[in-house]
């Protein structure tokens, strides 16, 4: 099939081609849940060879149109239990589920603008959220040298670890379309991802039953293969609005530090950061999770006074200080000594080791070689 090819102002896109989506649908996971559209992704991984022609003409018909089908806009959600109260719905974690096709047809755009973003440096360099190249691990070091640097110097470092309230689910979408349009996005391009967001709906499945559509307004897709980049090109700006401080970006987790000598001078500037990243989440329409966002002062042998002095937000409520405090996975203490989350992974594989101990009978020696080789990866 010929390519089809999309124009934008920066960038040229090559519209879906029979090889790339065969490759898609033969690498589907056959036992992911079926969405709102009730084809399965077994079914689709099956006949790969011989649907995936019509569904790229599928896919280049949308770009041409600028138009999504309806039914891949459709999600499930299904709450997922986290433990606590079952009557209450904040113990419940919501897992969506779109269609199968949605997710192939995202992946095929995902991976241009993603090429072309990368290629051109769209991206902070303080920014690591799901990117090729940049993840936890590398985001977690980058920190973590800093502050170790900071120690080394004999100077006092603070941190605020951020936490905003539902970011994925708050992003106003005409914002979004205007970041979008700055990136060199053509008017068929805008009109597309316009008709991207718009007319979605959500339904929650639970038991085998089925609430009614709820339209949806606001927010990236949860579950989506496009969401995440969006978001990324959503807050990639809040770093310039870090001053004098440094600061790191992984989606939504946000951690601002700054240091020095002076812990009165580093808290000064600690505060002033903190508040003009506040009003550029604000100008986001992204709201702080107040009760979630922590200080810590990361020390190990300077003079600290009793109280320190608070680091508020700018509706004037002061954030707790904290002497440990779980940032990408990794459990950070004041004096980074790494005990808490030693702890914590002591725990964890004990808990594990007890399961395959208690249960040891159930499982042949082939079932307990892949058990440990999971634990041991």
């Amino acid at each position: 099939m010929t390519d089809v090819t999309f124009a934008w102002k920066s960038l040229t896109i090559i519209g879906s081609n029979v090889t790339d989506v065969l490759n898609e649908l033969q690498n589907l996971d056959p036992y992911k849940s079926a969405g709102l559209d009730n084809l399965d992704p077994f079914f689709l991984k099956l006949s790969a060879e011989i649907v995936a022609t019509p569904i790229t003409s599928l896919f280049n018909l949308s770009f041409v149109s600028s138009e999504i089908p309806k039914d891949w806009k459709a999600a499930a959600v299904i709450p997922l239990f986290k433990g606590g109260d079952t009557l209450d719905p904040n113990f419940y974690r919501p897992i969506s589920i779109l269609p199968c096709l949605s997710k192939v047809f995202e992946s095929q755009v995902n991976k241009q603008i993603t090429d072309h973003f990368e290629s051109h440096h769209t991206f902070s360099a303080m920014q690591s959220g799901f990117r090729a190249g940049h993840g936890c691990t590398s985001a977690t070091l980058k920190v973590l040298n800093d502050i170790l640097t900071a120690i080394d110097k004999k100077h006092y470092c603070a941190a605020v670890f951020i936490d905003l309230a539902k970011a994925f689910n708050s992003v106003n979408h005409h914002i979004l379309i205007g970041r979008l349009d700055s990136l060199g996005f053509s008017n068929d391009c805008l009109a597309w991802f316009t008709n991207y967001f718009s007319d979605r709906v959500q339904c929650v499945k639970s038991e085998g039953l089925l609430s009614g559509p709820l339209a949806v307004s606001m927010g990236v897709p949860q579950g989506s293969i496009l969401g995440p980049t969006l978001f990324s090109v959503y807050i990639n700006e809040v770093a310039l609005a870090a001053g004098e401080s440094l600061i790191h970006l992984y989606a939504d987790d946000t951690i601002l530090y700054t240091s020095g000598p002076s812990l009165d001078t580093v808290l000064t500037t600690l505060q002033a950061s903190f508040n003009a990243i506040q009003l550029s989440f604000r100008g986001l329409q992204l709201l702080l999770n107040t009760s979630k966002t922590k200080c810590m002062l990361f020390n190990r042998s300077l003079p600290v006074p009793t109280r320190l002095s608070n680091i508020t937000t700018l509706d004037g409520s002061d954030l707790e200080y904290v002497d440990n405090y779980k940032y990408l996975g990794v459990w950070l203490d004041c004096k980074l000594s790494f005990q808490t989350h030693i702890k914590h992974l002591q725990s964890k594989v004990k808990s594990r080791i007890g399961f395959l101990f208690r249960n040891k009978a159930s499982f042949t020696h082939q079932i307990l070689k892949q058990l440990i080789g999971r634990l041991q990866g």
